[in-house]
């Protein structure tokens, strides 16, 4: 899904806009254990625990020694990323995003958008195929 109203990179703390491959590079190197921070509250701003959901509490402490993500958990705060931003793209800004995200929606069985992207990259796939339809006009 393309949103090329909203700086994605940016989103995940890059300087400069990057190619697809450029930041799966940085997911294969390891992402900086700031992008799980910096994710979490775009996502949900204020809650100072909501980072734990992402990656859990132990695990975020063992990482602060090395700084870096494991390739999984640098998938999944980039897969989350671009749900807030194709969200963002769709509903016009961060507070209707989020209202959304945190919305159950029908079509994922009464789940939230943020519960079904957050535990598979098929499930961020079907939130992003309601986003798309929402924002192109088909029914969601």
């Amino acid at each position: 899904m393309e949103t090329a109203n909203i700086d994605f990179a940016e989103t995940l703390g890059f300087r400069k806009k990057m190619s697809d491959i450029a930041i799966v590079e940085k997911i294969e190197r390891g992402l900086s254990v700031a992008t799980v921070d910096r994710v979490a509250s775009l996502i949900r701003p204020g809650d100072a625990t909501f980072k734990f959901t992402i990656i859990p509490k132990a695990t975020l402490s063992r990482r602060q020694t090395s700084k870096k993500l494991s390739i999984d958990e640098g998938d999944r705060v980039v897969r989350l990323a671009r749900i807030m931003v194709a969200a963002i793209d769709t509903w016009g800004d961060p507070d209707n995003a989020r209202a959304f995200l945190q919305r159950p929606h029908a079509m994922l069985d009464g789940k939230t958008p943020l519960d079904i992207a957050l535990h598979t990259a098929a499930g961020a796939r079907l939130v992003e195929d309601i986003l798309a339809r929402l924002k192109y006009g088909s029914a969601a």
